[in-house]
């Protein structure tokens, strides 16, 4: 792909390369320039639009994470704008006033990004239905349009919908419609309207320590509640809402059904999808390991390659028009054109967004032939696509996507100036690896804060599969259209099936290689952006080395070592007790610094190292599991003396325990037993059947005694 990129260019300027993967230098400030490129010494945070990018992405922050007031953010952005008008004029004036007009700039640029951000936050809208009385608390008659299919789960088809009635009174926002498998028949049709008979669930927080916050991550994605339903609580409506989202999924549905007739093999058909159209929903869990542990799985996703290519093969077809400035221009509607409609079937996620935007910009600047650097294009898309969805920027993908490429652009030339080889083949080999690189080492602090994990042999996965995702693309984009017009020629098929089952089979065999695939790395925020600052140090004096710089390094390697001496020394100093929400086996862990005991039955002992939930808990506290005991009724912590009744009941009468944990359901007189033992607090963990809990809270309310579900609160902490 970055072969042919290059080529791209070189045949639009008939002059040498110009994409940003070699022929870039030291400040990789690209400029085209008529059929020329400039190379400007520039560095980037001295842009202008760089820092009034840092400072709408601040305001973000703040709106997201503060959640201002409304009228006091408005107010702040319309003093901000009378500011900037007022230095503006002043800085026409006097030199020293140009400095009050930056700082007034950045003012707005937060004052905007803080207002963007409320402005696109469904829960700010008074229409929005988590407003609405009593929301959570009883049935309700809700109406929905279907506006995404999701990958479904193991009992449920699932659905993004949006909300337009419930009950009597017309609301918005965006709810996950859960719809049991075995109670429907074909899946719903995108636009399809709904009239669903049932309650709303509000999201929930993570429920043990350490664990991923799906509740968090839908309000990311402006959804605040989900529904379960049957087919039988379900009317379907006589009326499909038509829209883009419509029409853009009967096309895949057309597309997937014509390749499906042809007898493609359902496994690579699943990843031929993935790989053209962005949808994942289909892909088994085992093959997206795979592409997981083999460092490969950001080619599922459609994003900057895929559409990259689109561009080239776009390009290529437009070749008979002339370089006139009408066939220029008409080439360029074309081109525009391709890409949006591309990323309207693909679904307009965040990846294929921001790649369209992208991609567009630089189309754009070639049809001017003006002065574009690429920082710029890369701020200006970012900035774009942040003012019509702030969310975007906390989406993982997003966020990785934009620093490796950041990365590729300032680091790559670096790496690739240490050897250049003269044979065309293996300095085609060694620019792939040098992007796989430069791209790794800019993700590599975030991909493991995020997942715990890296995958050793990403070089090896990509030296492979680039080259090979060249031929899949273009035999993928070729079928793909062709099925769209009802046309799908057999050898075509069966050649993109088979380049599809070597690349599977490439991808497992890289996966089967465990020992390279470093696990359940432990890593905090400040480690973070500790291990960002020695980064970026690094390679401002690998570009350019001096004394000072290297003194920078120095500098930043201390950092990184008080924050890991620091969050050491944090957890030397802890001591707690965790009562986990576990369903099936009741698990206690006791933790003294990083040495952890876990007390639970012998069915879990021995298979504690597979725990989900305990190996997430000792990797965000930098732990380690010392102690295995099994469950008994009475432990001590930190002067508290500790009381487990499990299913038996069974307990010392003359005890006076500070807390009772109750596990499997215990048959137990509990109002008798409350004032005979007379707790501090009474914690029961999801082994317990529901309504028996329910009872218990009723009772230890009435005797004021607090009462702590797991199921219903999360997890149980003792410090």
């Amino acid at each position: 792909m970055i072969y042919e990129m290059k080529k791209y260019f070189k045949n639009i300027y008939h002059k040498k390369r110009l994409f940003p993967f070699s022929a870039l230098q030291m400040q990789m400030n690209v400029f085209f320039v008529n059929k020329n490129i400039t190379f400007i010494n520039m560095k980037v945070l001295q842009f202008p639009l760089a820092r009034i990018t840092i400072g709408f992405l601040s305001g973000i922050l703040v709106g997201y994470y503060f959640k201002p007031d409304v009228a006091f953010v408005f107010l702040t952005l319309f003093i901000a704008t009378c500011v900037f008008v007022f230095t503006y004029f002043l800085s026409k004036r006097d030199s020293i006033n140009v400095i009050y007009f930056g700082l007034a700039t950045f003012f707005l640029a937060f004052s905007v990004g803080t207002s963007t951000q409320i402005i696109h936050t469904d829960s700010y809208q008074e229409s929005n239905y988590i407003h609405q009385e009593s929301i959570f608390e009883k049935s309700h008659l809700v109406s929905v349009t279907i506006r995404e299919k999701l990958r479904s789960s193991a009992y449920n088809d699932r659905y993004i919908v949006l909300v337009n009635q419930i009950d009597d009174s017309v609301n918005t926002g965006r709810m996950l419609l859960n719809v049991r498998k075995d109670s429907l028949n074909h899946p719903f049709e995108i636009g399809t309207t709904l009239q669903i008979d049932g309650s709303l669930y509000q999201n929930s927080p993570a429920k043990n320590p350490n664990q991923f916050d799906y509740g968090k991550y839908l309000e990311g994605k402006q959804i605040y509640a989900q529904m379960y339903a049957d087919v039988s609580d379900i009317k379907i409506g006589s009326v499909i809402e038509k829209d883009i989202w419509y029409y853009t999924s009967k096309l895949r549905s057309k597309i997937i059904r014509n390749l499906e007739k042809s007898n493609f093999n359902k496994t690579e058909l699943n990843v031929a999808i993935a790989l053209i159209l962005g949808q994942q929903q289909d892909i088994s869990p085992e093959i997206i390991r795979d592409y997981q542990f083999a460092g490969a799985v950001h080619i599922l996703s459609v994003s900057g390659l895929h559409i990259g290519f689109i561009l080239l093969f776009v390009t290529f077809l437009l070749k008979p028009f002339p370089n006139t400035r009408r066939g220029s221009f008409i080439k360029l509607l074309i081109i525009l054109f391709s890409l949006f409609s591309f990323g309207l079937i693909a679904g307009l996620a965040p990846s294929v967004l921001r790649s369209v935007t992208m991609f567009s910009f630089v189309a754009i600047g070639m049809y001017l032939r003006r002065s574009t650097n690429i920082f710029h294009t890369l701020l200006v898309s970012m900035l774009l696509i942040l003012l019509v969805q702030p969310s975007f920027l906390f989406d993982v993908g997003f966020q990785l996507s934009y620093i490796a490429l950041f990365f590729i652009l300032w680091l790559q030339p670096l790496l690739a100036q240490l050897w250049k080889p003269k044979n065309k083949i293996a300095n085609y080999f060694w620019e792939i690896l040098t992007v796989s690189f430069a791209a790794q080492i800019g993700t590599l602090p975030l991909s493991i804060y995020y997942f715990h994990q890296f995958p050793g042999l990403f070089f090896v996965t990509n030296l492979v599969i680039i080259p090979f995702l060249s031929v899949i693309m273009a035999l993928g984009v070729l079928v793909m259209l062709l099925a769209s017009f009802d046309f799908v020629p057999v050898f075509l098929v069966k050649s993109l099936e088979w380049s599809i089952s070597i690349l599977n089979k490439i991808i497992n065999t890289i996966a089967s290689l465990e020992q390279f695939i470093f696990r359940d790395i432990p890593f905090n925020w400040l480690l973070l952006l500790s291990l960002y600052l020695l980064t970026i140090a690094t390679i401002v004096w690998f570009k350019k080395p001096s004394f000072n710089r290297l003194a920078l390094v120095l500098v930043t390697v201390i950092v990184l070592q008080i924050s890991y001496f620091e969050t050491h020394w944090n957890i030397q100093n802890q001591r707690e007790m965790v009562v986990f929400n576990s369903k099936k086996n009741s698990m206690i862990a006791e933790r003294n610094g990083e040495n952890v005991t876990l007390y639970a039955n012998d069915s879990l002992l021995e298979i504690a190292s597979k725990n989900k939930t305990l190996s997430g808990y000792l990797m965000g506290n930098f732990s380690r599991l010392t102690t295995k005991k099994n469950l008994k009724n009475l432990i001590y912590f930190n002067g508290n003396q500790i009381l487990i009744l499990d299913s038996l009941g069974v307990y010392p009468k003359d005890i006076r325990p500070d807390i009772v944990v109750f596990t499997q359901s215990p048959k137990i007189n509990l109002e008798r037993f409350l004032t005979a033992t007379k707790p501090k607090i009474v914690v029961a963990d999801a082994s317990n059947y529901r309504n028996i809990q329910k009872l218990w809270k009723a009772t230890c309310l009435k005797a004021k005694i607090p009462f702590h579900a797991t199921g219903e609160k999360g997890f149980y902490r003792l410090e």
